[in-house]
């Protein structure tokens, strides 16, 4: 037999026991210390994240919010633009022609109603054999007219006045894709407005001026505002 040749274990490990792990090498939590597995570095490596030069956090850059109204409100500010007056003119024409169709279902019978009863009074009269006077409005016919009157009024508010208020537009004014907005805050105005907005317009056209208030616009700045633009503190964008 040759002879046996000593092995001297290493420095600070003691024989049977397994060998320190090399220093920054990261440790497992369980039992033992020993080194990690490979999937348990990268598990480590994935929540911690890249890190910054020097050991700082890394800086995440500043972003507005979605949904800022004070930016929405500059950003509609910016863009709104009077809308051309030939859009205008067609939205305001298709509104008049759908509301006169709309009073007009209701105005032609009662008008008829009110030719005949006119009628009957004249037929009296002259059957008569005397000279009569023959009032045209009487109690007959002054309620017709109310009944006229007031469909126009529930139909215009119903028609013009709400969606207004509810969209900033009328079925005349989506076709022609124009929009009523206010000065201020470039948003659908309040009821309240558009309806001030609605009956102005209708009271200047019942006045005979209501083609001055249309034309006004051709002449106005910045906005190119009606008088009923001006009443309830509007302008149509588009």
């Amino acid at each position: 037999m040759g002879d046996l040749v000593p092995v001297v274990a290493p420095s600070g490990a003691a024989p049977g026991q397994p060998a320190a792990p090399a220093a920054g090498s990261p440790l497992t939590s369980g039992p033992g210390g020993g080194a990690a597995s490979w999937p348990q570095q990268v598990h480590r490596l994935a929540q911690s994240g890249p890190a910054a030069p020097g050991g700082e956090q890394p800086v995440v850059p500043w972003k507005p919010p979605v949904d800022d109204p004070f930016l929405r409100a500059a950003q509609a500010q910016a863009n709104a633009r009077p809308a051309p007056l030939g859009k205008r003119l067609a939205a305001r024409l298709l509104d008049t022609l759908l509301l006169g169709a709309l009073v007009s279902a209701v105005a032609v019978p009662v008008g008829m109603s009110a030719i005949e009863h006119v009628d009957g009074k004249i037929e009296a009269a002259k059957l008569s054999g005397r000279t009569v006077t023959v009032w045209l409005v009487d109690g007959t016919t002054a309620g017709q007219i109310g009944i006229v009157l007031g469909a126009l009024l529930v139909l215009g508010v119903l028609y013009e006045a709400l969606p207004t208020a509810r969209w900033g537009r009328t079925l005349g004014k989506k076709l022609c894709g124009v929009r009523v907005m206010g000065i201020e805050s470039h948003e659908p105005p309040s009821f309240g407005g558009a309806l001030r907005r609605w009956l102005v317009y209708s009271l200047l056209g019942v006045l005979v001026v209501g083609v001055l208030n249309v034309l006004w616009c051709l002449f106005d700045r910045p906005w190119r505002q009606c008088w009923h633009d001006k009443a309830a503190g509007t302008f149509v964008s588009g």
